[in-house]
């Protein structure tokens, strides 16, 4: 069993987690083949329903979404700690060479099948060593993190109140361009917050060879991608960054026709509630600047559903980057010197209880420029899911919580 000691891990639970990897890594090619979006996940609700079934565990599942939450008592007196998986695919196709890839449209490029794998492995591996368990472990299989708020609405619907009080929580991400077995955290904040926004160019339209008689949006909204990049890097400290990207521009419907207006969307990332406002007040003034000297109308409209920046309970962190280092060794552990840019909504479940995200390189071997997350190529070395099973297990088994 695991001491009560920082670091002062059984690595039996890593032999375990080996043990379990088979029966993992097909439940990981079964959920990657049929993958879905959003919150309404039939298919792959039940087949973790399948995998979780035999187990000593009390399940529930969602009423407003294909949540599945489920609870395992532990043996002894101790604290309730959850641990989460996400469940939802991305709307793009795959272009890998798997035998198991997706042909649906829609594909797992941000690794959340091997998370749900890796976690019904711990829930296995911690249903096997319960009388070692002190307290309860409630396990949270959350759809909808690429930007449809699940965990937001698991909340909603009591996620919490299932074994409360819930004294912390543990979330695992794989990264597919990090070295594979690699575990990364940080105390504070470890994610960005996440906005989408829209900015609406109004001119007047015309002919395309009478510019003069009309009022083209077109050179503005150009002009506008520039001067919000210059606006990030002129008004915004280095140490406490933004990300400000447009990602979509729409205009236009001839070739000889000047629009009425051009749509601008895109996103924003930053790490504190300071910087967020900053950069949305200089958005909409460069924005409206640069279109009123194109004699020009600018709009920008901030949609709703953002997700707040991701921030761990600096002890909880450095407890599990401590349990970490006893299963692996600590040449394959990396506290991170600064926040990574991506967005989760996993940030919902740390506003209300103490816990930490932590990160799993999955990098595949051989590979000398493996494809990022969220990239049609995205690959996973299916062995590191050992790792991640064993982590989710042994972050269960600890004693030790937020300071």
């Amino acid at each position: 069993m695991l001491s009560t000691k920082r670091g002062g891990v059984d690595r039996t639970v890593l032999d375990d987690a080996n043990r379990l990897l088979g029966d993992v890594i097909r439940l990981r090619r079964e959920l990657h083949a049929q993958p879905e979006v959003g919150n309404h996940l039939p298919i792959t609700q039940q087949r973790l329903l399948d995998a979780l079934s035999g187990l000593d565990l009390s399940v529930q599942t969602g009423r407003s979404l294909s949540s599945i939450v489920a609870v395992l008592e532990g043996g002894r007196r101790g604290p309730t700690t959850l641990l989460r998986t996400d469940m939802d695919a991305l709307e793009m196709p795959e272009d890998t060479d798997l035998a198991f890839a997706s042909a649906a449209g829609r594909m797992h490029a941000c690794g959340h099948d091997a998370h749900m794998a890796m976690l019904a492995g711990a829930a296995r591996l911690l249903c096997e060593r319960r009388e070692q368990l002190q307290g309860r472990v409630v396990f949270m299989f959350q759809p909808g993190e690429e930007g449809h708020g699940g965990a937001r609405l698991m909340l909603e619907e009591g996620l919490l109140d299932k074994a409360a009080p819930v004294d912390r929580a543990f979330a695992l991400h794989v990264v597919s361009n990090v070295r594979s077995g690699t575990v990364m955290s940080r105390g504070g904040t470890i994610a960005a917050s996440a906005d989408s926004f829209t900015i609406t160019v109004a001119g007047r339209g015309g002919h395309g060879s009478m510019p003069h008689d009309a009022i083209d949006p077109v050179p503005a909204a150009c002009e506008i991608v520039g001067a919000l990049q210059a606006m990030v890097t002129r008004r915004v400290h280095a140490f406490d960054p933004a990300v400000v990207t447009v990602t979509k521009i729409h205009a236009g419907t001839a070739h000889n026709v000047i629009p009425d207006h051009v749509e601008l969307g895109g996103t924003i990332r930053t790490v504190s509630a300071k910087t967020r406002e900053l950069v949305l007040s200089a958005m909409a003034e460069v924005a409206g600047s640069v279109a009123s000297a194109h004699r020009c109308r600018a709009e920008l409209l901030v949609h709703d559903g953002g997700y707040p920046a991701t921030v761990n309970d600096g002890a909880f962190a450095e407890v599990v980057l401590a349990i970490a280092r006893g299963l692996f060794g600590p040449e394959r552990v990396q506290e991170m010197p600064t926040p990574e840019m991506g967005a989760e909504d996993f940030s919902y479940v740390l506003q209300k209880v103490p816990g930490a995200l932590a990160f799993l390189g999955v990098a595949p071997s051989g590979e000398a420029d493996p494809a990022p997350n969220h990239s049609n190529r995205m690959l996973v070395d299916e062995s590191a899911m050992a790792a991640g099973i064993a982590l989710h297990a042994a972050v269960a088994l600890s004693s030790e919580g937020p300071g």
